[in-house]
């Protein structure tokens, strides 16, 4: 039967598969299943450490293999579940912007699915077994939480526990479920495990997007025992029975350091307590209501991860017992819980009493843990303050005291959210030894006062009490006990200690050994402090001193009470000097923290001895109260060369906009703010700079600045509006490639009724590009009209007036009538101004306009493009004017027909004559039915309109050229650069037009930021049917270069290949091509970016109806060239207004207006370089351009090529279908 051959196969197999291990475990002993995954590498290639969860001799997992390292997603169903993925082309709206180790699209990580469900649906990550883990083994890994789709993240989105081999499970990491987008750094404390385990990773939830919960880069650290030392140990050091050594401080501590116990075998005299049977001869009655409990985390809960350690120290596991206090069920009546050993016997120095013991301090509950000597009075002798986070940490105390005393352990609990706090394994040396003797307390201490103000107003930067009590305590050593504010929270072999001298008054804190286990940075807090200011800054001294070459580590951070831990502000590693006085002074800005924050120093020291110290003195807070704002720093107008003026970082983002020197618009050799989206570094999606706070107004103003937004694959800039209601408008954005020049900007800013903070930011939704701003003004009046308008989130001024007005609208929204998607982005969230036209609406002869503000006039004619969509029957008449501020407006466009569900390019002439002069879009009705008429990107270009045809040096932009937005097409951008200005690519030494390096041209490089085999499609305007329209175009491709060039025509949605550039190397070289096509279509350049070198584009020309032969292969049609009535009737109403007055004293008069005028409202350049272009929009990069974004009618018929060598074209006819 089949199950019976079934079962026989199996049989075989299984055979084989044991045969096949047997073979290799004998030929390669290194492999055998005993010394696979112990952290430790056999094989000299480290092969039994391969698929361990981790990988080699790094033990780190990063997930770039397609194995991901062994672990495996074992959810109970697909309804929630982990998968490896990437990023994707686009930034998503969900999950992470690129993975973390190689902070690109192309990296991948490990994420959960999208999850939508009546009941709480659990995702299973595990890792393959692991032998077993040393007492200081930790994983240290980034994870991603938010909740994009603002659903709530739940109480355990993302848990991590240990899998015993009985099946019992030890819950080791529980993150606060705060929502931030980008990744988070985090270290899971695993401790000793003595038999084979694995690690499991849990999500919890009923609703949520696909990648909000994510990690990537597994790194474990100290994970493997003591190795096996040549000859004997070190002296003050241990010998284990396998071979290894251990400290002496090690010896007889309740662990198991060795890895086989020898450590903890001659430990006569030594009383441990692990509460597995009992509380041993501990006392648990207490004066307070509040008590410690003998408990496990089973009897806790096993339901609730907020709830208990999650597992005892010596054990390892839920079942094992501890010591442990919280908020009980009810109200907080007492806050503090006692217990006390036995009587016992007084000490001396040369034998104290030492107890080891080892707490575990979680949330915000735990308030910190003293232990006393309870005799006469009370005497503290050791503390540890705050939460520690999820992990047992080893604690020393040493006890010299001259009469019978007893050990009293306190805990202070605090009544918030989580957490408490735990003990176990407490272990008393054979100096502890048990008296008869009565304990009489003679003194009570007397408890401390309550604090003079509310928690919050605590440590604010600012004095609320008598004497600046709430401030005396907070970690600035101006104060007489400021010093004292800094508690030590290390968990290692190191720690601070604060040294104070009153004689020479001298105080600083410095690194010294401490008890820990974990081979941890030390560290040290302050309180919680805060909200802070934007000039918040900390001043200090440091000295890394001492005879070693290099002396350790030293760094600041910021410890947000919302966001969590925070990255490094500021390091220091290697030394400061020899002697002691060797002091560096430090000044690190803090800036603006909305949240309550702690400060943390962290260092490790290379070596603990006198021979080098690590040292902080003088610490002192400048400027922090959040409401202090410097009298020198009043505007938001700013060219950066002495710092941002009144803007700055905002700390609750990804990454900070940088002062780079040598690429300013300002002088060309000054500062700008820039974000190198390209730098390996960066990490996340968003880089935001805001302004300091502004006061309402009644007047509009107009923010003015210069950008640069350069690169195949940049992202974004944004300029948002923030309340105080940390509501976010959206007043101007740009993306895509804009050539590597400054471009000016006008944005609008409505007046507010309410203070409010302007904000750029830059978003990194693409991996190899540079965003940078300059010269920002703001000004009190509104914007003339400006070069580029797309509607995205504003109006840029335009205003309706007639029968109807016009309203912002997109896809998204729009009724079945309107366009699907915008011209800009060709999104349905992209935004185009919009008036409906039917005849229930916009009676036949009724007008509707929409009127741009006035543009100051100049001698020099541009050209005004726009983009229209209108649809169906009789959709009106749309005409479009230049509208002198003095005299009659003139037509420079008019079109009636309906176009198709197409965006139409439209341009025009204007010739102001240093008039000012405003633009008029006008709309008549002409009786149809749900029809519609749209504007969208708006844009004057500083010279004339071109005809079609026309050759293209790419010298004054990129004429009728553009890339598409369109991420369905492409995923790059050709960028516009010339060798003289290329800081970052490789490109052609000169361009083909000049023949010099200013020379410019269009290319894609092969920066290794973006993966190989991506796209950037170039494109043509629209262009009508012919029988021979000659393409003639230069191309630079060397012969280091695996990039592609292909060459296609556009139609109804349909890619028709022309040609393929095959390699040929050497210098610039020229392909002419003849196209044919029975419909309307548009050219296609097509690039595929290669690993190695680059592709560029120059010299562009088609001559409409002519092929390369030069002959007319189309018969003449009427069509509408860009028109110069608007200069020519604008001149004769120029005539007439000068008519009794000097011509030549006003021409002087005017021209005296515009050179006195402010320079916050710009002229119009007269250069002719690219650099002098104000502006473009997304996907134009010189205003005359014209793509057209068109879904046109059908077919095509064959092409004809005209003879250059190295030109390829395929046999048929070959189509793409595009989307």
């Amino acid at each position: 039967m089949w199950w019976q051959r079934a079962e026989i196969l199996q049989m075989r197999t299984s055979a084989f598969i044991l045969a096949l291990i047997l073979h290799l475990t004998t030929s390669h002993p290194c492999l055998s299943p005993e010394r696979r995954c112990d952290f430790v590498c056999d094989c000299s290639d480290c092969d039994d450490e391969q698929d361990c969860g981790y990988s080699g001799k790094g033990f780190q997992c990063n997930f770039e293999d397609v194995e991901i390292c062994g672990w495996r997603d074992q959810s109970l169903n697909d309804a929630y579940r982990w998968e490896r993925r990437q990023r994707g082309d686009t930034l998503p709206d969900s999950g992470p912007s690129s993975d973390f180790t190689t902070g690109t699209s192309s990296g991948w990580f490990l994420g959960v699915t999208q999850v939508k469900s009546a009941g709480v649906k659990t995702a299973v990550l595990v890792s393959p077994k692991i032998q077993e883990s040393s007492p200081t083994c930790r994983l240290r890994l980034r994870y991603f939480l938010w909740d994009s789709g603002e659903t709530g993240l739940g109480s355990s989105p993302l848990l991590a526990s240990i899998l015993h081999q009985n099946s019992e499970k030890a819950l080791v990491w529980r993150p606060e479920t705060t929502s931030v987008r980008g990744w988070r750094e985090a270290t899971i404390f695993l401790g000793r495990i003595a038999a084979p385990f694995q690690i499991q990773f849990y999500s919890d939830r009923l609703e949520g997007r696909r990648g909000d919960v994510a990690v990537d880069q597994l790194e474990f650290v100290d994970c493997a025992l003591p190795f096996p030392v040549l000859g004997e140990c070190p002296v003050g050091m241990l010998e284990c029975k396998l071979g290894g050594c251990v400290d002496q401080r090690q010896v007889c501590d309740g662990t198991d350091d060795c890895g086989d116990w020898t450590d903890e075998e001659n430990c006569e005299g030594y009383q441990r307590c692990h509460f597995e049977d009992n509380v041993c001869d501990w006392d648990l009655r207490s004066l307070s209501n509040l008590k410690w409990v003998r408990t496990n985390q089973e009897n806790i809960s096993i339901t609730d991860p907020l709830k208990g350690p999650g597992r005892d120290y010596s054990m390892n596991s839920a079942s094992g017992h501890f010591l442990y206090v919280t908020v009980p069920d009810g109200e907080l009546q007492q806050d503090w819980a006692a217990f006390q050993s036995p009587r016992l016997e007084p000490t001396n120095s040369t034998h104290p009493c030492k107890m080891i013991m080892y707490t575990h301090q979680f949330g915000p509950r735990s308030g910190g843990l003293t232990v006393l000597v309870a005799s006469k009075t009370l005497i503290p002798v050791w503390e540890r303050g705050g939460a520690l986070g999820d992990v047992w940490v080893k604690a020393e105390v040493e006890i010299v005291h001259e009469s019978t005393f007893q050990i009293l352990i306190m805990a202070a609990v605090r009544e918030l959210a989580y957490g408490g706090i735990a003990i176990d394994n407490i272990v008393l040396s054979p100096e502890c030894r048990e008296s008869n003797e009565s304990v009489t307390l003679e003194k009570v201490p007397i408890p401390p006062g309550n604090p003079c103000t509310v928690p919050e107003k605590m440590c604010d930067f600012h004095p609320d009490c008598e004497d600046a009590e709430d401030e005396a305590m907070c970690g600035d050593f101006s104060y007489s006990k400021g010093s004292s504010g800094w508690t030590d929270t290390s968990i290692g072999n190191q720690g601070w200690v604060l040294h104070q001298n009153s004689t020479v008054k001298e105080e600083y804190l410095y690194v010294a050994e401490a008890s820990g286990q974990h081979l941890t940075e030390a560290q040290t807090r302050t309180p919680l402090l805060g909200p802070s200011g934007p000039a918040c800054s900390i001043q200090f001294d440091f000295a890394l001193t001492g005879h070693p070459a290099h002396i350790g580590d030293l760094s600041i951070r910021v410890i947000d009470s919302m966001l969590g831990v925070q990255p490094k502000l500021w390091e220091f590693s290697g030394k400061t000097g020899m002697g002691e006085a060797q002091w560096k002074p430090a000044n690190v800005a803090i800036g603006v923290r909305k949240h309550r924050f702690q400060l943390a120093f962290e260092s490790r020291a290379v070596k603990l001895c006198p021979c080098a110290k690590i040292k902080i003195r003088n610490v002192h807070f400048t400027g922090c109260h959040a409401d202090y704002f410097p009298s020198s720093i009043t505007a938001p107008s700013c060219n950066f060369e002495d710092g941002l003026c009144g803007w700055h970082q905002d700390n609750s983002d990804n990454f900070d906009w940088t002062v780079v020197d040598g690429m300013d618009h300002t002088i060309g050799i000054g500062k700008s703010l820039v974000v190198d989206m390209w730098s390996s570094s960066l990490r996340g999606a968003l880089g935001r700079l805001l302004s300091l706070p502004l006061l309402p107004g009644y007047t509009e103003h107009c923010l003015t600045f210069f950008y640069k937004i350069y690169g195949p694959n940049t992202g974004a800039l944004n300029v948002k509006l923030f309340d105080k209601h940390d509501y976010e408008k959206l007043l101007w954005t740009r993306s895509g490639a804009h050539g590597n020049i400054w471009h000016e900007a006008h944005c609008p800013v409505p007046h507010q009724f309410t203070t409010y903070q302007l904000m750029f930011e830059a978003v990194r939704s693409g991996f190899d590009g540079q965003v940078a701003i300059d010269d920002v003004a703001l000004v009190p009046h509104p914007c003339s009209v400006p070069r580029m308008c797309s509607f995205e989130g504003q109006q840029c001024g335009y205003r309706s007036s007639g029968y109807l007005y016009w309203v912002l609208g997109n896809g998204h929204t729009a009724k079945a009538t309107a366009p699907k998607i915008d011209h800009s982005l060709e999104t349905e969230l992209g935004s185009y101004i919009l008036v409906k036209t039917g005849g229930n609406v916009l009676p036949v002869g009724a007008t509707t306009t929409l009127t741009s503000p006035v543009r100051q006039g100049t001698d020099k004619t541009e050209c005004i493009n726009f983009w229209y969509h209108m649809t169906s029957e009789n959709p009106g008449s749309l005409s479009v004017y230049m509208k002198p501020v003095k005299g009659e407006r003139v037509k420079i466009f008019t079109d009636s027909l309906n176009q198709g569900d197409v965006w139409r390019h439209g341009n025009g002439n204007i010739s102001s004559n240093v008039v000012d002069w405003q633009l008029q879009f006008e709309v008549t009705g002409r009786g149809g039915k749900d029809t519609h008429v749209a504007i969208d990107d708006i844009f004057l270009s500083p010279h004339p309109c071109e005809n079609q045809g026309s050759k293209c040096s790419l010298e004054r932009g990129t004429c009728t050229w553009s890339n598409t937005p369109n991420v369905k097409r492409d995923n790059l951008d050709w960028e516009l650069t010339s060798h003289e200005k290329e800081m970052h690519y490789f490109t052609p030494q000169e361009d083909h037009s000049l023949g010099t390096e200013k020379g410019h041209f269009l290319f894609i490089p092969s920066s290794n930021r973006t993966a190989a085999n991506r796209k950037a499609q170039l494109l043509s305007p629209h262009l009508p049917p012919t029988k021979g329209t000659c393409l003639k175009f230069w191309v630079y491709k060397p012969q280091s270069s695996d990039s592609q060039l292909k060459v296609w025509i556009l139609t109804e949605g349909l890619l028709n290949e022309q040609l393929e550039v095959e390699d040929f190397g050497g210098p610039w070289r020229r392909f002419d091509i003849d196209i044919v096509s029975t419909k309307e279509y548009q050219i296609v350049f097509e690039g595929t970016k290669g690993a190695t070198g680059a592709l560029a584009l120059d010299d562009i020309e088609y001559s409409v109806g002519v092929n390369c032969a030069k002959k007319v292969t189309d018969a003449a049609k009427t069509s509408t060239e860009p028109s110069n009535a608007g200069g020519i009737a604008a001149s004769i109403i120029v005539v007439l207004l000068l008519i009794g007055t000097l011509i030549g004293l006003l021409i002087y008069y005017l021209r005296s207006q515009i050179r006195d005028r402010p320079l916050t409202v710009p002229l119009s350049s007269t250069s002719s370089s690219p650099e002098s272009y104000p502006g473009f929009s997304n996907n134009t990069y010189e205003p005359g351009l014209t793509e057209d974004n068109v879904r046109i009618p059908p077919a095509q018929p064959p092409t004809m090529i005209v003879g250059f060598d190295n030109v390829s074209v395929s046999a048929g006819v070959r189509e793409r279908e595009v989307a």
